[in-house]
């Protein structure tokens, strides 16, 4: 196969192939075609340009994912006696399944949301109207009085506006860059953190002073304001291929493993997240604003380390990095979630949130990588998906494993017993993203032998 020029980008030669070259390299073992910012045809792409995608995708992520990750704080709230929601005390898994669905169709929204991408429509107008539907979703919530009508409003609305928004710029930023796509998306993906850092305590605070009902009408109006901005920023990339199915990616390992990967750790990394204040509260006794505290931590270091493994990783290997960003994150549950003392879990929430980032920062890169401009689009939309898919499950079932709330008149275990649910939580977060981590392992082990060619900072 001849290829169409050399050029020298993500600190390696990179052989760029014609544009219909197939994913997986010819039968010689030439490299997959990558798309590039700097080569592809359409409007030049300027450093200004590239810094205000970054500063929206920031923006986008803060508002999207910076909420869905202090949900345990509504959480905490619609469980306890003092919630307005009249069947909310004590259901901890019907509870913590408002917020996963939420998380879980911002991710499992994108397969929807890239047949819109594809079809030509109004993308700023789309971003917009993705905003608008969040805030509906905060607001709405904010005159419900039962558990349906949160899955309604805070959950499904919020969901899949949340979607429309988050996924075109998480999608397409990577598109517009080249040698520092890690540290772009490192950047952009670093605002889900800071939005945690920010929302946490102003969550708690306003909930404190003010009640649930109010604070979603502050969040939805605050959330339109600020996105009107983000949703005029993103504009399509003219490397951008519509979805289409394709049995050839469908039926290869990387993109199967990728799948369960997205799964398995989706599943586990929302656990930590919506249990975090729980544990804080019930099993150490500490206040709730405190607790609201420890989780703002948690997203303060995420939001750095996000950073900073995006810009090692474009040095290291993006897929090296995110394979020890998943398997670190494993392990930390069962070495200090597990039994865990104050001591101990504050260690837990510094280093879950150093290695929880990696793999969410790092995703899109790796599937520009592996799969090529020719099936990005697909391959994204179809991970993205399962991610959502997986999100959805997680925090649910460690509800169950936990029981009623701790703290309401229909207690059912002591404090031992809520130790116990809660390692069993703990290991069972464990386990899958360690699974996840396997299988991200097998999944740089089969790009390789796929592409005949095998590189120690891939």
């Amino acid at each position: 196969m001849r290829a169409s020029m050399l050029s020298r980008g993500d600190n390696k030669l990179v052989l760029a192939l014609p544009p219909k070259s197939s994913y997986y390299g010819s039968p010689d073992g030439e490299a997959a075609s990558i798309w590039s910012a700097s080569t592809m045809e359409g409007p030049r792409v300027t450093r200004l340009y590239q810094s205000l995608l970054l500063v929206a995708g920031f923006m986008a992520t803060f508002q999207t994912m910076g909420t869905i990750q202090t949900f345990g704080i509504f959480q905490e709230y619609y469980t306890s006696e003092k919630s307005n929601i009249v069947d909310g005390p004590g259901q901890y898994s019907m509870t913590s399944l408002v917020g996963t669905i939420g998380g879980g169709l911002t991710w499992s929204g994108s397969i929807f949301v890239s047949v819109l991408l594809s079809s030509g429509c109004d993308l700023n107008l789309m971003c917009l109207a993705g905003a608008a539907l969040m805030s509906s979703g905060f607001i709405l919530a904010s005159f419900a009085t039962k558990l349906w009508q949160l899955f309604l409003t805070q959950a499904i609305l919020f969901g899949f506006g949340a979607s429309i928004l988050y996924y075109p710029i998480t999608s397409l930023t990577p598109m517009f860059f080249d040698r520092h796509r890690g540290l772009a998306m490192g950047i952009a993906m670093a605002g889900s953190g800071a939005g945690g850092l920010v929302f946490a305590p102003a969550t708690q605070s306003l909930i404190d002073r003010f009640g649930a009902p109010v604070t979603l009408r502050i969040l939805g109006v605050w959330n339109f304001v600020v996105c009107i901005p983000i949703a005029f920023v993103i504009r399509r990339h003219p490397a951008y291929n519509p979805v289409r199915p394709s049995l050839e990616l469908a039926t290869k390992g990387t993109f199967v493993l990728q799948l369960l990967a997205a799964f398995l750790q989706a599943a586990g990394n929302i656990i930590p997240l919506y249990y975090l204040t729980t544990y804080s509260v019930e099993v150490l006794g500490l206040s709730a604003s405190t607790a609201s505290v420890l989780l703002a931590v948690n997203n303060a270091v995420n939001c750095l380390a996000r950073v900073s493994l995006g810009l090692l990783a474009d040095y290291v290997g993006r897929q090296n990095t995110m394979i020890a960003c998943v398997i670190l994150s494993g392990l930390s549950p069962l070495a200090l979630w597990f039994n865990a003392t104050s001591a101990s879990f504050v260690a837990f929430i510094v280093l879950y949130g150093i290695f929880s980032g990696g793999y969410s920062a790092l995703l899109p890169t790796t599937i520009a990588e592996i799969y090529g401009h020719e099936h990005y689009s697909s391959a994204n939309a179809a991970i993205y998906s399962m991610r959502g898919l997986g999100a959805i499950f997680g925090a649910p079932i460690a509800g169950a494993m936990l029981g009623n709330h701790p703290g309401t008149t229909k207690r059912l275990a002591s404090l031992a017993q809520v130790k116990t649910r809660f390692n069993l939580i703990a290991g069972f977060d464990a386990i899958l993203l360690l699974i996840a981590g396997v299988c991200v392992v097998f999944v740089r082990f089969y790009d390789a032998r796929y592409k005949r060619q095998w590189q120690w900072n891939a």
